[in-house]
Protein backbone atom coordinates (compact mmCIF):
# COMPACT_ATOMS: atom_id res chain seq x y z
CA UNK A 1 0.00 0.00 0.00
CA UNK A 2 1.29 3.55 -1.07
CA UNK A 3 2.83 6.05 1.98
CA UNK A 4 -0.22 8.50 0.57
CA UNK A 5 -3.00 5.51 0.99
CA UNK A 6 -2.42 4.88 4.78
CA UNK A 7 -3.47 8.41 5.70
CA UNK A 8 -6.41 9.35 6.47
CA UNK A 9 -7.43 13.13 5.37
CA UNK A 10 -10.17 14.61 7.74
CA UNK A 11 -12.46 15.71 4.39
CA UNK A 12 -12.36 11.63 3.42
CA UNK A 13 -15.61 10.60 4.77
CA UNK A 14 -15.06 7.32 6.28
CA UNK A 15 -17.74 3.75 5.20
CA UNK A 16 -19.17 3.65 8.73
CA UNK A 17 -19.61 8.02 8.85
CA UNK A 18 -21.54 7.50 6.08
CA UNK A 19 -23.22 4.35 6.76
CA UNK A 20 -24.15 6.15 9.97
CA UNK A 21 -25.79 9.31 8.36
CA UNK A 22 -27.67 7.12 6.09
CA UNK A 23 -28.89 4.18 8.43
CA UNK A 24 -28.32 4.76 12.14
CA UNK A 25 -29.75 7.90 12.60
CA UNK A 26 -32.91 6.90 10.94
CA UNK A 27 -33.06 4.07 13.05
CA UNK A 28 -31.83 5.29 16.38
CA UNK A 29 -34.51 8.35 15.81
CA UNK A 30 -37.25 5.85 15.78
CA UNK A 31 -36.58 3.63 18.22
CA UNK A 32 -35.61 6.07 21.01
CA UNK A 33 -37.97 8.84 20.40
CA UNK A 34 -35.74 11.63 19.12
CA UNK A 35 -37.13 14.59 18.01
CA UNK A 36 -34.10 16.14 16.32
CA UNK A 37 -30.84 14.46 14.38
CA UNK A 38 -28.60 15.97 16.89
CA UNK A 39 -30.26 14.11 20.05
CA UNK A 40 -28.87 10.65 18.02
CA UNK A 41 -25.97 9.28 20.20
CA UNK A 42 -22.56 9.06 17.71
CA UNK A 43 -18.77 8.54 18.25
CA UNK A 44 -17.14 11.30 20.19
CA UNK A 45 -13.56 9.59 20.27
CA UNK A 46 -12.04 6.27 20.44
CA UNK A 47 -8.65 6.16 22.86
CA UNK A 48 -6.13 3.65 23.13
CA UNK A 49 -3.85 3.01 25.83
CA UNK A 50 -0.67 0.82 25.99
CA UNK A 51 0.99 -0.12 29.71
CA UNK A 52 4.79 -0.67 29.31
CA UNK A 53 5.08 -2.89 32.16
CA UNK A 54 7.94 -5.27 32.17
CA UNK A 55 9.71 -3.47 29.24
CA UNK A 56 9.83 0.13 31.12
CA UNK A 57 13.11 0.03 31.50
CA UNK A 58 14.16 -1.40 27.80
CA UNK A 59 14.39 1.97 25.45
CA UNK A 60 14.55 -0.24 22.72
CA UNK A 61 11.18 -2.82 23.49
CA UNK A 62 9.36 0.74 24.51
CA UNK A 63 10.14 2.47 21.00
CA UNK A 64 8.96 -0.60 19.16
CA UNK A 65 5.67 -0.69 21.26
CA UNK A 66 5.18 2.52 20.35
CA UNK A 67 5.60 2.88 17.13
CA UNK A 68 3.21 -0.53 16.58
CA UNK A 69 0.25 1.44 18.18
CA UNK A 70 1.30 4.58 15.49
CA UNK A 71 1.06 2.01 12.65
CA UNK A 72 -2.32 0.61 14.16
CA UNK A 73 -3.75 4.42 14.40
CA UNK A 74 -2.06 6.38 11.96
CA UNK A 75 -1.10 8.97 14.40
CA UNK A 76 1.60 9.41 16.90
CA UNK A 77 1.13 8.13 20.25
CA UNK A 78 1.69 10.73 23.50
CA UNK A 79 4.35 9.22 26.05
CA UNK A 80 2.76 8.80 29.95
CA UNK A 81 5.40 9.70 32.40
CA UNK A 82 5.13 8.46 36.11
CA UNK A 83 3.95 11.60 38.17
CA UNK A 84 5.45 10.66 41.10
CA UNK A 85 7.99 8.24 42.83
CA UNK A 86 6.61 4.35 43.77
CA UNK A 87 9.56 2.61 45.60
CA UNK A 88 7.10 -0.52 45.92
CA UNK A 89 6.74 -0.64 42.19
CA UNK A 90 10.31 0.75 41.12
CA UNK A 91 9.01 4.33 39.53
CA UNK A 92 10.76 7.13 40.00
CA UNK A 93 8.77 10.68 38.85
CA UNK A 94 9.46 11.00 34.86
CA UNK A 95 9.62 7.57 33.87
CA UNK A 96 8.07 6.35 30.67
CA UNK A 97 5.13 3.83 31.97
CA UNK A 98 3.42 3.77 28.08
CA UNK A 99 1.47 5.17 25.32
CA UNK A 100 -1.86 6.44 24.41
CA UNK A 101 -3.37 7.74 21.24
CA UNK A 102 -6.69 9.55 21.27
CA UNK A 103 -8.79 9.71 17.56
CA UNK A 104 -11.82 12.17 16.76
CA UNK A 105 -13.81 12.75 13.78
CA UNK A 106 -13.27 10.48 10.72
CA UNK A 107 -10.04 8.92 11.94
CA UNK A 108 -12.01 7.37 14.91
CA UNK A 109 -14.62 6.17 12.34
CA UNK A 110 -11.71 4.83 10.15
CA UNK A 111 -10.28 2.47 13.20
CA UNK A 112 -13.90 1.49 14.77
CA UNK A 113 -14.06 0.04 11.04
CA UNK A 114 -10.91 -1.72 10.61
CA UNK A 115 -11.66 -3.03 14.30
CA UNK A 116 -14.92 -4.22 13.57
CA UNK A 117 -14.51 -5.71 10.28
CA UNK A 118 -10.80 -6.51 10.00
CA UNK A 119 -9.32 -6.67 13.26
CA UNK A 120 -11.59 -8.81 15.43
CA UNK A 121 -12.44 -11.72 13.44
CA UNK A 122 -8.96 -12.45 12.73
CA UNK A 123 -9.27 -13.24 16.57
CA UNK A 124 -8.95 -16.94 17.13
CA UNK A 125 -11.74 -18.35 19.02
CA UNK A 126 -13.50 -15.30 18.83
CA UNK A 127 -16.66 -15.65 20.79
CA UNK A 128 -18.00 -12.37 20.82
CA UNK A 129 -16.98 -8.90 22.33
CA UNK A 130 -17.78 -8.82 26.38
CA UNK A 131 -20.39 -5.95 26.87
CA UNK A 132 -18.13 -3.51 29.32
CA UNK A 133 -20.52 -0.19 29.60
CA UNK A 134 -19.06 2.34 32.42
CA UNK A 135 -22.59 3.63 33.20
CA UNK A 136 -22.89 6.85 30.96
CA UNK A 137 -22.34 5.58 27.64
CA UNK A 138 -19.11 4.67 26.99
CA UNK A 139 -17.32 1.19 26.58
CA UNK A 140 -14.26 -0.73 26.87
CA UNK A 141 -12.59 -3.45 25.51
CA UNK A 142 -9.44 -5.26 26.00
CA UNK A 143 -7.09 -6.35 23.13
CA UNK A 144 -4.30 -8.94 23.45
CA UNK A 145 -2.14 -9.10 20.53
CA UNK A 146 -1.57 -6.44 18.12
CA UNK A 147 -1.38 -8.58 15.45
CA UNK A 148 -4.95 -9.13 15.08
CA UNK A 149 -4.32 -5.78 13.04
CA UNK A 150 -3.19 -5.71 9.09
CA UNK A 151 -0.63 -3.18 9.69
CA UNK A 152 1.54 -5.12 12.03
CA UNK A 153 4.42 -7.62 10.27
CA UNK A 154 4.04 -10.98 12.37
CA UNK A 155 7.64 -11.29 11.60
CA UNK A 156 9.02 -7.84 13.08
CA UNK A 157 7.11 -8.61 16.47
CA UNK A 158 9.00 -8.56 19.27
CA UNK A 159 6.68 -9.69 21.94
CA UNK A 160 2.63 -9.67 21.54
CA UNK A 161 1.24 -6.60 23.41
CA UNK A 162 -2.24 -5.58 24.03
CA UNK A 163 -4.17 -2.33 24.76
CA UNK A 164 -7.19 -1.02 26.09
CA UNK A 165 -10.00 0.37 23.63
CA UNK A 166 -12.27 2.99 24.98
CA UNK A 167 -14.99 4.38 22.56
CA UNK A 168 -16.40 7.51 23.95
CA UNK A 169 -20.01 7.78 22.70
CA UNK A 170 -22.20 11.14 23.09
CA UNK A 171 -25.22 8.72 24.33
CA UNK A 172 -26.62 9.42 27.66
CA UNK A 173 -27.17 5.91 28.75
CA UNK A 174 -25.47 2.41 28.35
CA UNK A 175 -28.86 1.12 26.48
CA UNK A 176 -28.27 3.71 23.71
CA UNK A 177 -24.85 3.12 23.22
CA UNK A 178 -25.02 -0.56 23.19
CA UNK A 179 -27.39 -0.23 20.32
CA UNK A 180 -25.44 2.27 18.57
CA UNK A 181 -22.46 0.42 18.62
CA UNK A 182 -24.69 -2.85 17.28
CA UNK A 183 -25.82 -1.07 14.49
CA UNK A 184 -21.93 -0.27 13.64
CA UNK A 185 -21.91 -4.29 13.25
CA UNK A 186 -19.84 -4.75 17.25
CA UNK A 187 -20.06 -8.12 17.58
CA UNK A 188 -21.37 -8.25 21.77
CA UNK A 189 -21.15 -11.87 22.92
CA UNK A 190 -24.37 -13.50 22.92
CA UNK A 191 -26.25 -14.22 26.45
CA UNK A 192 -26.04 -10.76 28.00
CA UNK A 193 -23.24 -9.53 30.92
CA UNK A 194 -19.64 -11.85 30.18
Amino acid sequence: MAEKDKKVHKSEASRLSTFYKKEIVPVMMKEFGYKNINQVPKIDKIMLSQCAGDIKDNAKSMQIATDELAQITGQKPATVLAKRSLANFKLREGMRLGSKVTMRGQRAYHFLDRLISIALPRVRDFRGVKKAFDGRGNFAMGIKSQDIFPEISYEKIEKARGFDVIVVTTAKTDKEAERLLVLFGMPFAQGGKN
